[in-house]
């Protein structure tokens, strides 16, 4: 696709097509309903019997479903049409955007795409001091919209050649495949289920045209937001969505919650705690806990916060409100990332308490891009699952990493999908209880999987690295001497054995003193490794 064809494109004349294929296909549907009301209807009234009877009978019975087939195959071909139309005329909009821009910035935009501006200064014509840095924004919208039109083009044309060849081969008369045609039709029209395997995801979302992508996520970005195999980037613009508007739902939770109750209420001749007041009080901390983190959030993704991390983007890969909630920020983008960390948080972590894994992750990206500027580094804090919320005596049973398996497992095949170019080097790792959760994943699945980091680790649900599917030479664990309850808690749970002592065969990352919330401390030992191993420099 070049630009002129696609500016000078009249996406009328795919309307007009698409419009007398619906005509066609009304008129074919009336003649049909009108032949089987004035034959074969008639016919079976008449009570015909005998031999003859019953072989024209069959043979109307399968003309009639052959009819049928065609009339559903005449509008397959109007919704290609009308999809075509949609996918053409969103990437000549982009196409034209960004032409206009580069002209109001007195760029020249050569036929073949490429963009040159007059820099003296003197000059009416003059492009600025920020001409070349405009002028790579804009090519790669101009690059971008030819792409999306290319797109747009093999969809349909494999569409449309489907159908012409079952029109042509009879095979479109065949009821068995108008069903799969209406599945296919069906499947672009619907989200995939929560839970379909990765790969199928980015096949479906390949399948659609931009168009079609963004009316997906505008109009379902619960679901798009939350998939995995989505890209990133179309996560990202899904759950910011879903996070204006369940922002807008807790704060009216909040202002519909009432005045505070009394604290307390008579009983005999003293008083007890108001019950009321107790459900009053607990609603009211989970809805102000859950406005506070939404608000932390969108400084990270467009506020202070991101300022403060040197305008280093963070994408929102997961969201949700609901229960203890989810929320999956990534600090740069993993589908372009050299490399890619997932840090998986323990106990007490929650939707609420996001911000400081959010935290934990920026001080790794940095920490990674000290390791090796060279390269890109993405880091996920994971908070994607029910963490337990007590030391004792909810973290010390296996059910919270169990649970948890399926959806940090289909997460890391959802990178490895949705990623570009050469295949990333990733990293999953894991803190505290958040160790023993990848540990158990790891061990129950084949992942895609480069390295694992295992910080303040009670134990992994194994007795040795190589358990964990990985070779034990990738496998590391940190501990610092100032975390003795972790140390405790190793010996004594039933998560196998300690991944700190030797036997375990996992290699030892230095973590100076730190006690077991002070392993991400800027410049601290625990992270400076934490960012190495990241960059794939780490070396004994």
């Amino acid at each position: 696709m070049d630009i002129a064809t696609l500016y000078n494109a009249n996406i009328n004349n795919i309307t007009t097509a698409k419009n007398a294929f619906d005509v066609l296909a009304t008129t074919f549907g009336k003649a049909t309903e009108a032949w089987q009301h004035e034959i074969a209807d008639r016919l079976t009234a008449e009570h015909w019997t005998g031999t003859t009877a019953t072989s024209a009978g069959t043979q109307i019975k399968n003309l009639g479903s052959e009819l049928q087939a065609a009339h559903q195959e005449l509008s397959f071909v109007s919704k290609a049409l009308a999809d075509a139309a949609e996918g053409f005329a969103a990437a000549q909009a982009h196409l034209i955007s960004a032409l206009d821009d580069a002209k109001n910035a007195k760029l020249n935009v050569a036929p073949d795409g490429r963009l040159t501006w007059d820099n003296e200064s003197t000059s009416p014509n003059f492009a600025g001091t920020d001409a070349e840095a405009t002028a790579k924004e804009i090519s790669k919208r101009i690059t971008a919209a030819l792409n999306e039109a290319d797109h747009a083009d093999q969809a349909i044309e494999q569409r449309l050649s489907h159908l012409a060849y079952n029109a042509s081969s009879g095979t479109g008369l065949d009821a068995a495949t108008v069903k799969q045609d209406q599945a296919a039709v069906a499947a672009r029209d619907q989200v995939p289920a929560t839970g379909t395997d990765p790969d199928g995801v980015k096949r479906w979302w390949d399948g659609l045209t931009e168009a079609q992508q963004q009316r997906f996520i505008l109009n379902h970005p619960d679901q798009v937001g939350n998939l995995d195999g989505v890209p990133a980037i179309a996560r990202d613009q899904a759950n910011r969505i879903n996070l204006q508007r369940s922002k807008q739902d807790l704060q009216l939770q909040l202002d519909h919650l009432g005045p505070e109750p009394a604290h307390t209420v008579k009983a005999g001749r003293g008083s007890v705690e108001n019950a009321d007041y107790s459900a009053w009080r607990t609603k009211h901390d989970d809805l102000q806990e859950k406005l506070h983190s939404i608000n932390d959030i969108e400084s990270r993704l467009a506020g202070d916060k991101l300022k403060f991390r040197d305008n280093t983007p963070a994408f929102l890969l997961g969201f949700d409100t609901k229960g203890k909630g989810r929320a999956i920020v990534s600090v740069n983008n993993p589908d372009t990332a050299d490399n890619v960390v997932t840090f998986v948080p323990g106990t007490t972590s929650r939707f609420g308490t996001a911000s400081g894994d959010v935290d934990k992750a920026d001080e790794m990206a940095r920490a990674a891009k000290q390791a090796d500027s060279t390269k890109t580094t993405a880091t996920i804090a994971w908070v994607g699952y029910d963490a337990p919320q007590s030391i004792l005596p909810e973290a010390a049973y296996e059910s919270w990493a169990q649970n948890a398996e399926k959806d940090l497992a289909r997460f890391q095949i959802g990178l490895r999908s949705t990623h570009e170019g050469t295949p990333s080097h990733n990293v999953l790792m894991g803190h505290s209880y958040g160790s023993t959760t990848v540990g158990y994943t790891m061990r129950d699945h084949n992942l895609p999987v480069d390295d694992v980091v295992l910080v303040g680790s009670p134990g992994v649900g194994v007795d040795h690295a190589k358990d964990l599917n990985i070779d034990p030479s990738h496998v590391y664990v940190a501990r610092g001497g100032d975390d003795i309850g972790i140390a405790i808690a190793a010996g004594t749970l039933n998560f196998g054995l300690d991944p700190t002592w030797d036997s375990f065969g996992a290699k030892h990352l230095p973590a100076g003193n730190s006690d077991h919330n002070h392993y991400w401390v800027k410049d601290s030992p625990s992270v400076r490794a934490f960012g190495e191993v990241a960059a794939g420099t780490w070396r004994l």
